[in-house]
């Protein structure tokens, strides 16, 4: 599967920051230092539905690590998978009338669209769940001859209890977890399962739904954590800097994933960080597929918006924090990119290395992109009051804006 085409990232002066980020699973902020080679795998989406602000929201955020580390001269690998074969999906599909596969590769392909209008830099491996069968079917094989998955009337369910670190990435307790497996496609309440929280590996046949050839385990499908763990390891390997997503991934998602990969190479962690993007509400609640209440990046393109205004909405609110989409944050987001362009569309202007500095270390300061949005205001502001004579600031005021946010001016 081929993900998106990349913008240019312009080269600054100097050297970029290592990151300091919030990390889930030690609930701290820890310092990350890669090799030459940062490695960060991101869950991408389940494509029954477009790209709504929620999503933007969170790849957004790992695209500002994907900058800071190239800032720092480092070499980014970043992978990214699509789950084009999921429930979800497949009721959508039925609902409508549609062949599912083609709703994904509608999907997938808007998705794309709305990525490179946006300036997200994409994956160097863009990875469907589809396309992984092959690899996920040794791997739960393995989990079973180790002792750590069983058969449950023809399904394949991994064993919790096979992995002691075992609730390290999301810290909840096993009411919490229960609860939040049965509302994030699980089936704590199934009869027949060792623990409540077991998750499904692999799923048998089904009447009326695909299913691929699993070898000793049957005809049937992957579960949504193995797919994860399968690419990850194949593409990354173990112990890989950033495993990111959305808040409402730490758990199932991300702690049973980190769970299957450490018990499949007896190593610890299997990233280094756990990060995750808060959510995007609108009219008070979560945005939501099942509930409908979605802003679509598409539909806000067609209307005409710049996309570089939706890209500046987004990076006026920390990336860990839960917020809410309203036209009042759109509106300033319109006025901010004006007056941004009308600054650096000045033949000359006042210094800004300094400036290069602050959004420098804004954004190594756990993505504090509103932090680096204040930054260039004041630049901004300070241009538009005075006159300069620097004819090189304007031009690297927007090379800094375009290559550590994303955003073309």
């Amino acid at each position: 599967m081929h993900a998106w085409p990349a913008s240019e990232v312009p080269a600054l002066p100097g050297k970029g920051r290592d990151l300091q980020i919030h990390d889930s699973a030690t609930q701290g902020t820890i310092t990350l230092v890669p090799g030459p080679v940062a490695r960060i795998y991101v869950c991408g989406i389940t494509p029954y539905d477009a790209t709504h602000i929620g999503h933007a929201a969170t790849y957004n955020a790992f695209d500002l690590v994907q900058r800071l580390w190239l800032d720092t001269k480092r070499q980014v690998h970043y992978v990214q998978n699509v789950t084009d074969v999921d429930d979800p999906l497949l009721e959508r599909a039925l609902r409508d009338g549609h062949d599912w596969t083609e709703l994904a590769e509608r999907e997938i392909a808007l998705f794309r669209e709305d990525m490179t209008a946006l300036r997200m830099l994409p994956p160097q491996d863009y990875i469907g769940a589809v396309e992984a069968i092959p690899d996920i079917v040794p791997l739960v094989e393995r989990l079973r001859d180790a002792g750590a998955a069983y058969e449950l009337d023809g399904d394949t369910y991994f064993s919790v209890e096979s992995d002691p670190h075992f609730g390290g990435v999301s810290h909840l307790d096993a009411d919490a977890m229960r609860r939040l497996s049965a509302e994030r496609g699980g089936d704590p309440d199934r009869p027949g399962k060792k623990n409540p929280l077991d998750p499904m590996l692999w799923q048998s046949a089904r009447p009326g739904e695909p299913d691929w050839d699993g070898a000793s385990l049957g005809r049937g499908r992957p579960g949504w954590h193995i797919e994860c763990v399968a690419i990850a390891l194949d593409h990354l390997g173990v112990g890989f800097d950033i495993q990111g997503g959305g808040s409402d991934l730490a758990f199932p998602h991300h702690e049973m994933g980190a769970s299957h990969a450490q018990v499949l190479t007896g190593e610890f962690p299997m990233a280094k960080a756990y990060v995750h993007a808060g959510m995007v509400a609108l009219h008070g609640e979560k945005m939501s597929k099942s509930k409908g209440n979605l802003v679509f990046v598409s539909a806000l393109r067609r209307a005409g918006v710049d996309p570089a205004a939706i890209r500046l909405a987004l990076l006026a609110h920390h990336y860990r924090a839960d917020w809410e989409w309203t036209d009042d944050v759109l509106a300033e987001a319109v006025a901010r990119l004006e007056r941004w362009r009308a600054a650096v569309s000045r033949p000359d202007g006042l210094p800004a290395d300094a400036l290069v500095e602050e959004v420098r270390e804004a954004l190594a300061n756990d993505l504090d992109a509103p932090a680096a949005l204040a930054a260039v205001d004041r630049w901004v502001d300070a241009q538009n009051a005075s006159d300069g004579d620097d004819e090189s600031a304007p031009g690297l005021v927007s090379r800094t804006v375009d290559a550590l946010l994303g955003v073309a001016l």
